[in-house]
C-alpha cells in the first residue's frame, strides 16, 4: 500500500467518524450548516426519484452510491466526489451499506455566487473571466465525478468539524466552504463547476436584480428599487425573490454587504471603519453590531481569527 493510500484510509476513517457522530437517524439528517444534508442508511436502497435546486458537492464516507441523469449513471464511493447540477430531478440509489458499514455521506448545496468569487480569485481578478472560462467550455453534463484528493478531505473534515461550535461554525466554516470549491476548482472540473455555476444563474428577473444589488450594494437600495429593475411589483418581486433565494432581498443584501466586508477585512487590509463606509453603513457601530450578529465576533477578532488559522496552514503545509 501507497503512502497516499495508507493517508486516505486515516482520513476516510476520520469522516466515517465525524458523519457516524453526526448522523442520529437512517435517511437524511440537518448538518447544522446551510444546504448541508448528512445521510445514513444501514442497507441498499432501491433507486428512487429525488431533486435538488442548489449547485451541489456530495461526498461519500462509507459505501457507494448511483445517481442516474438522462439515462447516464454515475457512481461515486470513499474516492471520488459528485458535483450536482441546479434544478435537476434524477434517480439515485445506495449499492452497498449495512448495519456493521452503514452508508454514510453528505451533500452541501453551493451558492454560484462563492464559485465565481473563488474562480475570479484563481484567474487575478480578470474582469470577464468567470462567462469567458463557462463559454469556453460549451455545454457539459449536469453531473460529474472526479477523485477525491488528500486536500479537498482535508478540507472537507475541518469543515465539519467547524460545525462544532458556534465560534467555529461563525469563523471558521465558510472558510472552509471556500476552500472545498478552490479544490475543486483547481481540479480537471474548473470549466465543468464554473459553467454549471453559470447556468444556475441564468437569466431570469431575480438573477437580473440579483446582478444590480450586487453592483450597487453599497448604495440605499430598497425593494422598490430592486423591483423597478425588473418590471415587477414590489410584492411580486419580494415573493420570487424569497422563493428563488430563501430570504428576503433586506436579508440577502444585509448579508452580501457583510460578506462582501469580510473579504475587503482580509484581502486589503482594510480598516473597521473603512470597510464600513465601503459596504454603505453610515454607523461603523451599526456595522459593527451587524456583523457580530453575522459571524460571532467582531471585524477585529474575526481578522484576528483568520490570521492565526492562516498560520497553522503554512505550518502544516511546511510539515508535509
Amino acid at each position: 500500500m501507497t503512502t497516499s493510500e495508507i493517508e486516505h484510509r486515516v482520513s476516510s476513517a476520520d469522516l466515517v467518524a465525524a458523519l457516524t457522530t453526526r448522523t442520529t437517524r437512517i435517511g437524511g439528517n440537518d448538518g447544522g450548516w446551510p444546504g448541508l444534508t448528512l445521510y445514513r442508511y444501514i442497507e441498499p436502497t432501491a433507486p428512487a426519484w429525488e431533486e435538488i435546486q442548489s449547485l451541489s458537492l456530495g461526498i461519500v464516507a462509507q459505501g457507494s452510491k448511483a445517481v442516474i441523469v438522462e439515462d447516464e449513471r454515475y457512481v461515486y464511493d470513499p474516492f471520488h466526489y459528485l458535483v450536482l447540477s441546479s434544478n435537476l430531478h434524477f434517480q439515485a440509489e445506495v449499492l452497498q451499506a449495512d448495519a456493521e458499514q452503514p452508508f454514510l455521506s453528505f451533500v452541501l448545496e453551493i451558492d454560484p455566487t462563492l464559485v465565481r468569487k473563488v474562480s475570479t480569485d484563481m484567474l487575478g481578478r480578470r474582469a470577464g473571466s468567470f462567462g469567458a472560462a463557462t463559454e469556453e467550455q460549451g455545454e457539459t453534463a449536469s453531473c460529474v465525478v472526479s477523485p477525491l484528493d488528500p486536500e479537498l478531505m482535508a478540507a472537507v473534515l475541518r469543515f465539519l468539524h467547524s460545525l462544532d461550535s458556534d465560534a467555529d461554525r461563525r469563523v471558521l466554516a465558510p472558510m472552509c466552504v471556500e476552500e472545498m470549491v478552490y479544490r475543486v476548482l483547481r481540479r480537471e472540473q474548473f470549466s465543468r463547476m464554473l459553467h454549471i455555476a453559470a447556468r444556475q444563474t441564468a437569466h431570469t428577473p431575480i438573477s437580473a436584480a440579483l446582478a444590480f444589488a450586487r453592483a450597487h450594494y453599497a448604495e440605499p437600495l430598497t425593494v422598490s428599487d430592486l423591483a423597478r429593475q425588473v418590471a415587477l411589483s414590489p410584492s411580486a418581486f419580494s415573493a420570487s425573490f424569497r422563493e428563488m433565494t430563501g430570504r428576503t432581498p433586506y436579508q440577502f443584501l444585509k448579508e452580501y454587504r457583510l460578506d462582501r466586508a469580510r473579504e475587503l477585512l482580509l484581502d486589503r487590509g482594510m480598516t473597521v471603519a473603512e470597510v464600513s463606509r465601503h459596504v454603505g453603513y453610515a454607523s461603523v457601530s451599526h456595522f459593527i453590531k451587524e456583523f457580530r450578529n453575522r459571524f460571532g465576533v467582531t471585524p477585529r477578532a474575526y481578522v484576528d481569527a483568520y490570521l492565526v488559522e492562516a498560520e497553522l496552514r503554512r505550518r502544516q503545509s511546511d510539515l508535509e
